[in-house]
C-alpha cells in the first residue's frame, strides 16, 4: 500500500483535469447528471432494503413474543394444577433443569415444564376415585331418602341399587339372590306395561294390547255369574281344583270346584285349574298330581294345571320345614306327573318362592305363574302369567278376585 504520494505528479494531474473541464464542458454535465440520477437510485434502494429488514426483526420479535406468552400460559396451568393436588415443598413437581430465575428476563412469567413422578401420578389417581366414590356415595344417600320420604318402601327403593340380584325379603332379613344370567330371561318391557283407568293391567306391543285378561278363583269367591264374567272381557281362569291342609295333611276338594269349571267352560273362558300343595315327600307330590287328573278328567282343560306352592304364614306349616332341594324335588315329581297325562304343567310362585324356596334351574323347562303386586317388572326371569293383583272387581264377582294377565293363550 502507497503511504506518500509524488507532489510534482498530482500538480500535472490537476492540471489536466482542469483543461478537459473547459473543453467537455458540455459532456461533463451530463455525465454529472448521470452521477446524481445513480446517486439518488442508490439511495432509493438503501431506504427500501432497510425497510425490508425492519420488518423482518418485527416479525422475529413478534414470533417471539407470542411463543413466550405460549409458554408462560402454559407454565400458570401447570402451576395451577399443582396447587389444586396440594403439592407444595418437597412434594412439588419439579422443574425442568436450567429454568431459574436468574436465566428469567425482568418482567416475563417463568415457563416451567411441569413434571410427575408415577407415585404422585397414583396419588392424584387416588384422591380422584375417592372423591368420585365419595360423590356417587352422597348421590345414592339422597336417592333414597327421596325415594323413603316419597313413600317408596326399603326394599322397594333398594332394588335399583343392585342390578345383579334378587332382593327379596324374607324372615325379616333382606335376602340378595345373585341372578343366573344363563337361564331364560323375561323378554318383558316395563314400557309396554299400562295401567287401565279402571286398575286393570295390559300389556302392549306398539298399539295392539297382546296380553289376555285372568282370574283366579276358589270356594272363597262364592257362587259366581260367569256369564258375566264372560260380558266383561274375561278370557281365561285358573280354577282352585283342591288342596292339602297345612296342619292334618289331608288332601280336600274344593267344594266349588265343579261349579266353577263348568260355568266357566261354558261361557266361552278358557279353564285351566291349580292344587295348593302341602306334600312334604315324594310320596306325596304323587299322590296330589294323580287326584287332580282324576278330578279334571271329565272337564275341558286347555290351560296348564298348576302346582301352587307357597310358604304359608303359620310357624308350623307342615312344607315350611323342607330345604329348598326337598321343595324343588316334590314340584319336580307333580310337573312330570301332570305332563306325562299330556298336560301343560305350571308352577306358581311368589318372588320368596322362586328365589329362595325352589332352585329355579332345576325347574326351568316349566311353565311359571308369578305373583307379583305392582306395576314393576322386577323379577328377572322368564314366566308366561303374571297375577298382579289380589283385590281385583268382576261383574258376576262378589268378592275381590285375583287378577292376571297371560303373555300367551293356550290351546
Amino acid at each position: 500500500m502507497r503511504i506518500a504520494r509524488d507532489t510534482d505528479t498530482e500538480t500535472r494531474a490537476d492540471e489536466m483535469d482542469d483543461a478537459r473541464r473547459e473543453v467537455r464542458r458540455p459532456e461533463d454535465t451530463v455525465r454529472t447528471r448521470r452521477k446524481k440520477r445513480r446517486k439518488q437510485s442508490g439511495i432509493l434502494t438503501f431506504f427500501v432494503f432497510l425497510g425490508c429488514f425492519a420488518m423482518l426483526v418485527l416479525a422475529v420479535f413478534l414470533g417471539t413474543a407470542l411463543f413466550m406468552w405460549m409458554d408462560g400460559a402454559q407454565s400458570k396451568n401447570n402451576g395451577s394444577l399443582a396447587a389444586s393436588a396440594g403439592q407444595t415443598g418437597e412434594d412439588a413437581p419439579q422443574a425442568s433443569a436450567g429454568q431459574t430465575g436468574e436465566d428469567t428476563p425482568q418482567g416475563q412469567s417463568q415457563p416451567q415444564e411441569v413434571t410427575y413422578t408415577q407415585a404422585q401420578l397414583d396419588e392424584l389417581t387416588a384422591q380422584a376415585r375417592q372423591e368420585g366414590a365419595q360423590q356417587e356415595a352422597q348421590r345414592i344417600l339422597e336417592s333414597l331418602k327421596q325415594d323413603l320420604a316419597g313413600g317408596t318402601s326399603a326394599v322397594e327403593a333398594l332394588r335399583p341399587l343392585y342390578p345383579e340380584d334378587i332382593l327379596v325379603v324374607s324372615g325379616g332379613k333382606f335376602n340378595f339372590v345373585p341372578i343366573d344370567r344363563g337361564l331364560k330371561a323375561s323378554t318383558l318391557v316395563q314400557e309396554n306395561v299400562q295401567v287401565l283407568e279402571n286398575g286393570q293391567y295390559v300389556y302392549r306391543e306398539g298399539e295392539q294390547i297382546v296380553s289376555h285378561r285372568g282370574i283366579d278363583v276358589s270356594k272363597h269367591q262364592g257362587a259366581i255369574d260367569w256369564a258375566q264374567v264372560a260380558a266383561d272381557g274375561v278370557e281365561f281362569a285358573f280354577i282352585r281344583v283342591g288342596n292339602r291342609g297345612y296342619g292334618t295333611g289331608a288332601v280336600v276338594l274344593d267344594e266349588r270346584f265343579a261349579e266353577n269349571i263348568t260355568g266357566a267352560v261354558s261361557n266361552g273362558i278358557k279353564a285351566g285349574v291349580y292344587f295348593f300343595s302341602q306334600a312334604i315327600t315324594e310320596a306325596e307330590a304323587l299322590e296330589e298330581a294323580q287326584f287332580v287328573l282324576t278330578a279334571i278328567a271329565p272337564y275341558r282343560v286347555e290351560c296348564p294345571v298348576i302346582f301352587d306352592v307357597e310358604k304359608v304364614g303359620v310357624s308350623d306349616a307342615r312344607m315350611n320345614a323342607l330345604s329348598q332341594q326337598e321343595r324343588t324335588q316334590i314340584a319336580r315329581v307333580f310337573c312330570q306327573t301332570i305332563a306325562q297325562a299330556g298336560y301343560t304343567p305350571m308352577i306358581y310362585c311368589n318372588m320368596e318362592t322362586a328365589a329362595l324356596l325352589l332352585d329355579w334351574a332345576s325347574l326351568e323347562d316349566y311353565e311359571k305363574w308369578y305373583a307379583y303386586y305392582g306395576e314393576t317388572l322386577y323379577f328377572p326371569y322368564a314366566y308366561s302369567v303374571w297375577q298382579y293383583s289380589d283385590k281385583g272387581k268382576v261383574p258376576g264377582i262378589n268378592t275381590d278376585v285375583d287378577l292376571n294377565i297371560s303373555f300367551t293363550l293356550w290351546e
